[in-house]
């Protein structure tokens, strides 16, 4: 058994708070310089490169990518064999969240009831999913989440005689209606199967896979490639205003079902796709 102090915990999701939001994590800048170089419109290229500006300020001068600092998601792949102390687990995430957006100066988006709509001034609560895995580590994933892309995503209760080609025609249908409305290049996590929750939570951690590497599942990795394709003829293009770059990565992933459903959500991120990843 290893004993891991609550306040850790707390320091590294503070920390990625403020990593996420001032700078682009490694994976996304690789996939958009590759971006800027292919992009074929003239118009599209031009805002790739003020995009592209945009980052190097913000990650030079510490400040926020976009004015949407996002709600704090945060996944935690708890070792089995590991033993919190010094308080409770889940305050000190929540702690983390409150200083991260203090003291990195983010801004605070998020309200304690959905209907009376009074700001909590300090970003929290954040939403938490916890799993317990082998081992004595802790992983830790914090992506802040802006609404301009969260607002875009969509669930299909699809029927299984839809198939392959309704999961495909779902996709495209929700980053088609997305339109220029989720700030795109955007990045598109997918869920397959399980229930109305499993895959819109599928599809949320499939925005965190490195990005640009495709499922180990051939023809989930086939549908990855095709559905990228399609989308980026679409003509949507950098900021909506037309291009060859529409998505960056689309990322699918997949869990069995039940013999009546065929559950399909569509979790679209911006262009920052803002992630970081702790061990401990």
């Amino acid at each position: 058994m290893r004993s891991i102090q609550v306040e850790k915990v707390r320091d590294a999701v503070r920390d990625m708070c403020i990593e996420a939001n001032y700078s682009l994590s490694p994976d996304m800048r690789c996939v958009f310089e590759k971006a800027c170089q292919e992009e074929k419109s003239p118009l599209g290229r031009q805002i790739l490169n003020q995009l592209s500006e945009n980052l190097e300020i913000a990650k030079k001068d510490e400040i926020p990518i976009c004015q949407d600092t996002g709600m704090a998601v945060v996944f935690l792949e708890v070792g089995q064999e590991v033993h919190f102390e010094g308080g409770s687990l889940e305050e000190a995430v929540q702690e983390g969240i409150c200083l991260g957006y203090t003291e990195g100066y983010l801004r605070k988006s998020v309200v304690g009831d959905p209907v009376l709509r009074v700001n909590t001034g300090d970003n929290t609560p954040g939403v938490l999913y916890y799993e317990i895995v082998p081992g004595d580590r802790v992983t830790i994933q914090v992506a802040p989440k802006g609404f301009g892309s969260e607002n875009m995503s969509r669930v299909f209760m699809l029927k299984p005689a839809d198939g392959l080609e309704g999961v495909k025609n779902a996709i495209l249908t929700a980053v088609k209606d997305a339109g220029p409305n989720a700030c795109p290049p955007m990045v598109v996590g997918v869920g397959v199967g399980g229930t109305f929750e499993k895959c819109a939570l599928m599809a949320k951690k499939a925005l965190l896979r490195t990005t640009g590497e495709h499922s180990e599942i051939e023809w989930v990795s086939n549908l990855e490639k095709e559905v990228l394709q399609e989308l980026n003829q679409t003509g949507i293009g950098p900021g909506g205003l037309g291009g060859t770059t529409t998505v960056l990565a689309v990322h699918v992933n997949t869990y069995p079902t039940h013999i009546a459903g065929l559950p399909v959500a569509v979790n679209i991120c911006c262009h920052v796709n803002r992630h970081a990843k702790r061990e401990l």
